[in-house]
């Protein structure tokens, strides 16, 4: 039997054309019926590293008796010179998480996918204590089961106060090892309700590593600290009236794809 939760991940390759880029993770949401694939807004569009990609492709289990039988949907992110992909903003700047509806008619008819909902979202925010168990469903430095396309799992816990905006961001930080690749996987915890197909729930999207300016990197290990923004963001981001970012393009001066971070902090990118 495999975990539903290793089917709502999917490797994310980004392209130039037919030139591959990078890898990514993303993982699927479901909201009234219309399916979106939710990733890292980096993983999109990077002004800093000059990562502009314009289409990504993602794998799909098509039999659900056979693992090993799969197949790839490439998906465009610009149309008309617009970005197809909803993103989002607060008052602490830029949100590190990306949305774009999937078209269900160009899936494989027979297509074994897991969907995250709204009602895996945390609803209490007091039920989420530091310290608590978490998993990151990813596909570290593009490392996984390449016989039966599932991604590995990272054990976690929250590193931060669950709830509150660490240095004024929409995010929370996670104790775990991370590798580029990671970024836009779901961070989730084991959900106590009873009778649920897939009983986790979603907290977060995980983003990148945190570190400090002033480590010394030859004396200091790294912190060891992740950026995860909250999944609410994705109640925003799907909703029928949410803007689709039609104005950002691959040369729209000022874009910035990591979060930003108070102080000495700085993330680093996990793509």
């Amino acid at each position: 039997m495999i975990e539903p939760i290793l089917l709502t991940a999917t490797r994310v390759s980004t392209f130039d054309g037919d030139r591959v880029l990078t890898g990514a993770s993303g993982f699927f949401f479901e909201r009234d019926g219309r399916l979106f694939l939710v990733t890292s807004r980096h993983v999109v569009i990077d002004k800093p590293s000059k990562h502009f990609p314009n289409r990504i492709e993602i794998d799909l289990h098509t039999d659900a008796v056979n693992l090993t039988r799969s197949g790839v949907l490439s998906v465009m992110l610009y149309k008309d010179g617009k970005s197809l992909w909803r993103q989002g903003r607060d008052a602490g700047g830029e949100i590190d998480v990306a949305v774009i509806e999937l078209d269900r008619a160009a899936l494989p008819a027979s297509v074994l996918l897991r969907c995250f909902t709204p009602a895996h979202l945390q609803g209490s925010l007091d039920e989420v204590e530091v310290g608590s168990a978490l998993l990151v469903v990813g596909f570290p430095l593009g490392f996984h089961d390449t016989l039966h396309h599932l991604p590995v799992v990272r054990q976690a816990v929250i590193a931060s106060s669950f709830g509150v905006r660490f240095q004024g961001q929409g995010y929370f930080l996670t104790d775990a090892r991370t590798h580029r690749g990671v970024s836009g996987a779901p961070v989730v915890m084991r959900s106590t309700a009873s009778g649920l197909s897939l009983p986790w729930k979603l907290l977060g999207v995980h983003s990148s590593r945190m570190d400090m300016e002033t480590r010394d990197q030859l004396l200091d290990e790294s912190l060891g600290l992740n950026c995860a923004w909250y999944a609410d963001i994705l109640m925003t981001l799907t909703a029928d009236d949410a803007r689709v970012e039609g104005s950002e393009t691959a040369n729209r001066p000022g874009v910035t794809g990591a979060p930003r971070s108070a102080g000495p902090q700085t993330p680093q990118s996990t793509s």
